[in-house]
């Protein structure tokens, strides 16, 4: 098994290798004209190969396991998947160069770090859904802060006059920063309903679990953080135009608060502690 995610990797990283080449130093620079009936292809290989490796180790002998390794594997194919089947609508081609690494290291890491805390309830379509919303809001959130990072170096650029050479033609070859602005916000704006149905969610569950409606631990602490962050960020959009350099710190700060919600708290107790 550890052989096909390597594979997988392997595959994301030939791919990541070609749209670097193809999208970011060709001269001189194609327009952006989207993906080629056999890049969706090869790309949606690759997607299906870490698909199949993800559901075997999640869903294994009739029971359901995670981690901090699996979180962090699931979010970055989703917002794999999610970019290929944006390439359908807008031309970001170059994008792919920017996720699909991400992919290969979320395609390998639990080859190495398998899932060592046993789900229960996992029938149940209530807890179902709620993995489902979490999941589908992290690699939102992750598309949120790369789509960020990437409209900060190109601000930075255009302003600072380093748009020459291989890297800087592509970064022109990008969408307008105003348009890519408003992907931005409509992608954050999507995860932060996304979020709130799965705290919301998660309360229930956890009322119907344990009795009681929340429960006070570094899950919750984090997770309510982040859903505050973005929730500020949102407000001071619409009140104060926040952009730029705002957004991104914003951004990310939400991000790395939501990561240290899940993927933090089973990092800590798998490799740190050691608890299963």
């Amino acid at each position: 098994m550890i052989l096909l995610h390597l594979v997988a990797a392997g595959l994301y990283g030939v791919l990541a290798a070609y749209f670097w080449r193809t999208r970011w130093l060709a001269q001189p620079m194609p327009r952006p004209l989207g993906l080629s009936a056999g890049e969706r292809v090869a790309v949606l290989l690759a997607l299906c190969l870490h698909l199949w490796l993800l559901d075997a180790a999640i869903f294994e002998e009739g029971r359901m396991v995670f981690g901090f390794a699996l979180a962090l594997s699931t979010m970055v194919w989703l917002a794999a998947l999610i970019y290929w089947v944006e390439s359908f609508f807008h031309h970001i081609d170059g994008m792919q160069a920017l996720v699909l690494p991400l992919a290969a290291a979320g395609a390998v890491l639990p080859a190495f770090f398998p899932g060592t805390h046993l789900l229960t309830n996992f029938d149940s379509p209530a807890f179902r859904g709620h993995f489902l919303a979490a999941m589908l809001a992290y690699s939102l959130f992750t598309i949120a802060a790369l789509h960020a990072t990437l409209m900060a170096v190109l601000e930075r650029s255009l302003h600072g006059g380093k748009l020459s050479g291989p890297v800087g033609g592509a970064l022109l070859s990008l969408p307008p920063l105003l348009t890519m602005e408003r992907v931005l916000f409509r992608i954050i704006w999507i995860g932060f309903l996304i979020l709130t149905v799965t705290l919301a969610s998660g309360i229930l569950f956890s009322e119907t679990l344990f009795g009681k409606a929340l429960r006070f631990n570094y899950k919750t602490v984090f997770g309510f953080t982040s859903w505050g962050i973005f929730a500020a960020l949102l407000a001071g959009r619409q009140i104060y135009g926040w952009r730029g350099r705002s957004a991104l710190r914003w951004t990310l700060a939400g991000f790395v608060a939501l990561l240290l919600a899940y993927v933090g708290t089973w990092f800590v107790l798998e490799v740190i502690l050691g608890r299963q």
